[in-house]
């Protein structure tokens, strides 16, 4: 299973992936522990209390009614309160650094095409780190290595339909290699005010693509049409019950694990430390961390500290994903910042 569906996601056979990927997504996982847990849910019971099991596992957690989104727009709201202002839909012409000052100029293009100047002696990107390293002057020394990064991006086709049954999930993994499917999400498992109208259900059909590569390029009604098909065909939804469908393309939604990525990012990093102070990576392409929302947020925070605190007290590449620090303050800082756990290498 977990071959099959690994390869789905990155298009590329599992020898030429990092052992690291692994190490940093399964989280603990074993054959025991999920063996265990599928004989606990098969007998309908839950978790045992006070056990704290692998967050592949993870029976429960806390989600925005709406979805994720809701988050940053209140962010956005407290932000703006507290007398900051936010920029959107502007593209990053030129990043500039200007040593004798030590000051950041940033020039944006609108989409009606309005150009601003900003400048600051800090800088936080969560860009991707092969674009971002395209537009800084003067030319980082590690730009060429910056642009062998690679990304897998990603699409869902969203289908509505009336529900007759629905899997009680949030997600489920399609390893079948005969449908292109990768996992399909269940809206109304991640809250039941994403889909108001009880008597439907909403469906996302998740496939991994490169940007440019067939997929990522169809027209919207043929990824519907082989959605449907698709949908039909594992027995999650009657094609003829479907009402509705939209299609929504994401693209680098995944950083590359590949044999170089590694060699590559700690050239960035031993560049932008010699080179360009006040700028710090953070989040998953930020950083090119396969990583979740929880640690990407972890590392903006931190980013954050360390411009209050005058310097880098917090070494955010030490940022442990596997940390419990969601809602435990400074203790929270401390149990992030421990030693992230080695990876085997791969051999010759």
């Amino acid at each position: 299973f977990f071959k099959t569906y690994t390869e789905k996601v990155w298009g590329m056979s599992c020898d030429e992936i990092s052992a690291d990927w692994a190490a940093q997504r399964i989280k603990g996982l074993s054959l025991w522990s999920a063996a265990k847990d599928a004989l606990r849910r098969s007998l309908g019971l839950g978790r045992l209390n006070g056990t704290n099991g692998p967050k592949t596992l993870i029976e429960s957690f806390r989600y925005p009614r709406k979805g994720p989104g809701m988050m940053w727009e209140a962010a956005a709201r407290r932000m703006q309160a507290a007398g900051g202002t936010l920029h959107m839909d502007a593209a990053i012409e030129r990043v500039a650094f200007d040593r004798p000052s030590g000051v950041w100029s940033i020039t944006t293009k609108s989409a009606d095409g309005t150009v601003r100047e900003y400048r600051a002696r800090n800088l936080l990107s969560s860009a991707p780190i092969r674009e971002l390293f395209s537009v800084i002057e003067p030319r980082p020394a590690s730009v060429a290595a910056a642009s062998r990064l690679r990304y897998r991006d990603f699409l869902t086709v969203v289908l509505i339909g009336r529900a007759h049954s629905e899997p009680p999930d949030n997600w489920i993994y399609i390893h079948d290699p005969s449908v292109k499917v990768g996992r399909v999400q269940n809206f109304r498992s991640w809250s039941p005010e994403m889909v108001p109208d009880q008597s439907m259900t909403c469906l996302g059909l998740e496939y991994f693509c490169f940007e440019g590569d067939g997929l990522w390029a169809a027209p919207d009604e043929v990824l519907v049409a082989m959605a449907k098909d698709e949908i039909d065909r594992i027995g999650l939804m009657n094609r003829a019950d479907i009402t509705d469908a939209t299609v929504v393309r994401q693209a680098k939604a995944y950083p590359v694990y590949d044999a170089n990525y590694a060699e590559i990012v700690a050239a960035v990093r031993r560049d932008i430390a010699a080179n360009y102070p006040g700028l710090q990576l953070i989040g998953r392409n930020g950083m090119h961390k396969y990583n979740n929302q929880d640690h990407a947020m972890m590392t903006g925070m931190l980013a954050a500290m360390n411009i209050i605190e005058g310097g880098p007290r917090y070494d955010l590449w030490g940022v442990n994903e596997d940390a419990e620090y969601a809602e435990a303050g400074m203790s929270g800082v401390n149990s992030a910042l421990s030693s992230e756990r080695l990876v085997p290498g791969k051999s010759a």
